[in-house]
């Protein structure tokens, strides 16, 4: 039971990231951008993955993420989406598949759920116990498939 649950667990969560990344992975486009440090709005400097777009557009994917660090000039591969480019990310396993919040809000879940299912079937009332026994107790009569 422990290992359907488990597998369950994992191609739902699978199925959700796979729909639910952000530009979409069907229908975004991936290129090359050069990582830069740049100030953000709150004046602190991030990096960023500068990309241009037939050599007019310039634009920029925040590239901070949590353990994953860039260095000035390093290439990475940025998808967007063409309706929306300024909303582009850094098309990585760590940051755009997976990410901290999504993994840590899952692992907590799960343990969450596992737990109170456990505490639910290891501690049964004894009325439950006592239906239990009289179900086993009858005798189990076998029904023909046909007449």
């Amino acid at each position: 039971m422990l290992r359907f649950l488990f597998i369950f667990f994992i191609v739902v969560f699978g199925l959700y990231v796979l729909f639910s990344r952000k530009p979409d992975f069907f229908d975004g486009v991936t290129t090359t951008a050069t990582i830069h440090y740049m100030k953000d709005s709150t004046q602190k400097i991030q990096p960023f993955a500068v990309f241009s777009l037939d050599g007019k557009d310039t634009f920029r994917a925040n590239a901070s993420y949590l353990f994953r660090s860039f260095k000035e000039n390093e290439t990475a591969t940025v998808i967007y989406e063409n309706a929306n480019p300024q909303n582009a990310a850094i098309y990585s396993w760590w940051g755009y598949w997976v990410t901290w919040k999504e993994l840590l809000a899952c692992i907590i879940g799960y343990i969450v759920l596992f737990q109170a299912a456990k505490s639910i079937v290891s501690n049964p009332s004894p009325e439950a116990m006592k239906e239990l026994e009289e179900y086993e107790k009858k005798p189990k009569i076998r029904k023909s498939r046909y007449k």
